[in-house]
């Protein structure tokens, strides 16, 4: 197949990449910028520049692929509106391309907010609908074409997307722990994250795209729960740092922005992504990370 990849040179994507090409597919991947284009090309991929504001590059992606891959999101916390705005309009202008045509698209989503109480299943329908929702509303709109000639499908990461370089919510903790001094966790630190690694969420998006029917939900999680507290006493060994409990209302102050996440419950399970596609993950687990150093050690 050739497969076209938004956020293709991301935390993920550059793994989704790398995956895609050792199955001995094509891979197009859109990049902002000539160093991401040349970070492409070195790798045997070709290179469409544009970003998600870029309709037409878009456009033309999806149309000349086999396949599509949209894991790219402009993460500004500081203007959600315009993220999930120009999240929206970048789905919609790819999801037009390919109604008709059969062929598939992977739409990237989170966790939060879908369900409380207790693990997020497959099943469970996501609430967020419209341009202003989180992410635009892409899963439903993107759902909402399997009946429209698109081989539609969503996948849901973990929280935790883990592995050496990343840079998401667990090296903000890390640098909050480095900053403070203490690596910590919110009150009983009893709140539970789901978590897989990065390698074993792009051999999924890879088995999806292969195979996966129209309308599916597929969990990238290999770890249903690991506790708050549990991460941070990871942290605190791995740093060389004493671990503390952090009152709710000095949270924004020891952990910045992400404070808010560390707080929720975001946990799913993956049973039906497993027996459907034959995923097993088999990378390190996020304590294993950890400890092993992917967010840093002590002095």
């Amino acid at each position: 197949m050739r497969v076209f990849v938004t956020g293709a040179t991301g935390w993920i994507g550059s793994a989704t990449v790398d995956e895609f090409l050792s199955a001995g597919h094509e891979v197009v991947g859109l990049a902002r910028s000539a160093e991401k284009a040349a970070a492409l090309r070195s790798k045997g991929a070709i290179a469409l520049r544009g970003d998600l504001d870029d309709l037409d590059s878009l456009r033309r992606g999806a149309a000349e692929a086999d396949g599509v891959v949209h894991l790219a999101n402009k993460h500004d916390w500081g203007d959600p509106d315009e993220t999930n705005r120009a999240e929206g309009t970048a789905v919609q202008a790819m999801l037009d391309g390919l109604a008709g045509t059969g062929k598939p698209i992977i739409v990237a989503n989170g966790l939060s907010g879908l369900v409380t109480g207790r693990a997020v299943r497959e099943t469970d329908a996501s609430p967020e609908v419209g341009p202003g929702a989180d992410r635009g509303g892409s899963e439903n709109l993107a759902l909402d074409y399997a009946d429209r000639g698109v081989r539609s499908i969503v996948v849901r990461f973990a929280p935790s997307v883990h592995g050496a370089g990343d840079w998401g919510f667990v090296t903000f903790l890390a640098e909050a722990a480095r900053r403070q001094g203490v690596s910590g966790y919110l009150g009983d630190g009893t709140t539970t994250w789901s978590a897989v690694h990065r390698l074993d969420a792009a051999r999924l998006i890879r088995l999806g795209l292969e195979a996966a029917p129209p309308g599916t939900r597929m969990h990238a999680v290999a770890e249903e729960a690991v506790t708050t507290r549990q991460i941070a006493e990871a942290l605190g060994t791995a740093l060389g740092l004493t671990v503390a409990s952090v009152e709710p209302e000095k949270a924004d102050e020891h952990f910045g922005v992400v404070a808010s996440f560390f707080g929720l419950d975001m946990t799913a399970t993956s049973t039906r992504t497993r027996e459907l596609l034959g995923w097993t993950p088999t990378g390190p687990t996020l304590i294993d990370d950890i400890l092993a150093g992917s967010y840093g050690t002590a002095p």
